[in-house]
């Protein structure tokens, strides 16, 4: 998947309580029926690849492409027909975090609302304190 084509940001969320799951991860139903949409044009894709890079200000970004397959160490998150893989590295950043997808009139974007961050910087990375 290329850049151009999807964004992810992340925001802190805070005074919010969590209900424990099992998965790793949580998706929203705009989440899932976007990542339906973008699957249904591409039959040898099995799902997506969420992963984590060292970059931007604060250290970590997060990445979204698409995958044929699940990797060794993949966690994998099935939810409503939807498989999505979290690389190993990303695993612990992500622990109860919920992906949702979100559209206004100047963008359209997957967020991560992820309760373990405690803040973002303008460019919308992560950090960990």
């Amino acid at each position: 998947m290329s850049a151009s084509l999807v964004r992810a940001t992340v925001r802190a969320v805070s005074k919010r309580k969590l209900q424990p799951t099992r998965a790793a991860l949580t998706l929203t139903p705009a989440a899932v029926n976007k990542i339906k949409q973008l699957l249904k044009d591409k039959p040898e894709h099995v799902g997506v690849k969420v992963g984590v890079r060292t970059r931007g200000c604060n250290g970590l970004s997060y990445t979204l492409e698409y995958t044929k397959t699940k990797g060794d160490s993949d966690e994998e998150v099935i939810q409503d027909g939807v498989r999505v893989f979290i690389e190993k590295k990303a695993q612990l950043t992500l622990l109860g975090t919920e992906m949702d997808y979100v559209e206004d009139k100047l963008s359209s974007e997957f967020v991560f609302n992820n309760p373990n961050i405690k803040g973002t910087c303008g460019c919308g990375e992560s950090f960990n304190i």
